[in-house]
């Protein structure tokens, strides 16, 4: 089984899958998303109640199945940023980045200079705690390189300002928030609204245009091969619970049936 990592899938063509982690942070979950031939996986912290102890498990988790992670952190504050990096996350989700303002701190939290201010502490989880004596810049410059930023569009003003954050150096996938997004526009759910269309086709278009990566999470597979058509190559397949109620609930339907 072909092994990448994330900054190898970015920006290239064809689907990347995976899903979203919001209950099982089991010792076998990479391994067993790896079997099933998941490309990366999102450990969510926003809406789970998770802590970074649990973030520091599922990294070594999925280390030993090769499977890259994603954390999506609770906010935009730099500590958590920062330490979702540090515990070894391949990559961060941010949730509700509406600006070039913002965007530039997030880039300026997980970055080490001269790209960012991100405190330094080597030799750690990021480095797979390896006992080095290489120059610091050297470092610094491999971990910026390895560490992938991923800004979620999740209002109009985030939407619109999609072209200008994508541009920036370090800005690696623009992640769809539908749900929020809907919210946002005062009209819950509807994605089909041709402003809501509008909005997601400009984050994709403009993700492409700078030769970036765009995402989005499905409720299914079926949806998910429909996402990719528009344009989304990273997408994810439900989520871990979601995924285990969908497959228990079609296999009661079907004994039921008989």
């Amino acid at each position: 089984m072909t092994t990448n990592t994330l900054r190898s899938l970015i920006g290239t063509p064809g689907p990347k899958i995976g899903t979203f982690l919001f209950e099982f942070a089991t010792p076998g979950i990479g391994q067993i998303l790896k079997a099933a031939g998941a490309d990366y996986a999102v450990l969510d912290m926003e809406h789970t109640g998770f802590g970074f102890d649990t973030v520091r498990q599922v990294v070594r988790y999925c280390q030993a199945a090769d499977l890259p992670l994603i954390v999506r952190v609770p906010s935009q504050q730099r500590h958590h940023i920062s330490r979702a990096l540090d515990a070894g996350a391949d990559g961060i989700m941010v949730p509700i980045v509406s600006s070039v303002v913002q965007a530039k701190a997030v880039l300026d939290a997980a970055k080490y200079w001269p790209d960012g201010t991100r405190g330094v502490a080597l030799g750690l989880a990021h480095e797979r705690f390896a006992m080095r004596s290489d120059p610091l810049l050297d470092r610094f410059a491999e971990q910026n390189a390895r560490t992938v930023v991923i800004l979620q569009v999740e209002d109009p003003r985030g939407a619109d300002a999609a072209g200008e954050i994508a541009a920036l150096p370090g800005v690696d996938m623009l992640w769809l928030g539908h749900n929020d997004l809907s919210v946002a526009m005062n009209k819950p759910g509807a994605f089909d609204h041709p402003d809501f269309l509008k909005h997601e086709s400009d984050s994709i278009a403009a993700a492409r245009k700078h030769g970036k990566s765009a995402g989005r999470l499905g409720v299914d597979a079926r949806q998910c091969a429909d996402f990719v058509k528009l344009g989304y190559d990273f997408v994810a397949i439900a989520g871990d619970v979601w995924l285990l109620q969908q497959a228990f609930a079609a296999g009661v339907a079907t004994v039921r049936k008989g």
